[in-house]
């Protein structure tokens, strides 16, 4: 198994359950993969994403750095401990209005307390729409529900 593969079953499990969950049913994004310390997000864009003016809203940009920065740092989280963004900065780089989002979440950075990451967002023919960094508190208790029961990460 390559350094960053996570194990197979704890990779399935995890995109399950993100991908059915209400946030990213209502935003129409999902996870494609997970790799230890990386994420690979997707928003196929429909008119929900739109502002008055025809392009993406930026919160709907902010959320795909805000989930793609998370789910790249989860998986090194130990068992019992859990994530929230206490922080999150966005540079909006060009404009978009159709197609799909493309994210590529990294965890820079993990400690006891504090994790760091930072997101590529792209759209089509892979232009880049903006970057983003996120800082997120280690808290304990805070756990997606069934985590206990999930395989683990890394063999």
């Amino acid at each position: 198994m390559a350094e960053n593969e996570l194990n197979p079953k704890y990779k399935e499990a995890v995109i399950n359950v993100v991908n059915h969950s209400p946030y990213f049913s209502l935003l129409s994004m999902r996870i494609q993969d997970l790799k230890w310390g990386e994420s690979f997000l997707e928003v196929h864009l429909e008119e929900k994403h739109l502002q008055p003016f025809g392009y993406v809203h930026g919160g709907v940009i902010a959320s795909v750095v805000d989930a793609a920065t998370f789910w790249a740092a989860f998986p090194q989280v130990e068992r019992g401990l859990g994530l929230t963004t206490v922080e999150i900065k966005v540079n909006y780089l060009a404009p978009v209005q159709k197609g799909k989002l493309m994210a590529q979440g990294r965890c820079i950075k993990i400690g006891k307390t504090l994790a760091f990451g930072d997101a590529f967002v792209r759209g089509d023919r892979d232009k880049l729409i903006a970057h983003g960094t996120s800082t997120m508190m280690v808290l304990p208790g805070l756990t997606v529900p069934g985590y206990q029961d999930l395989p683990p990460p890394r063999f």
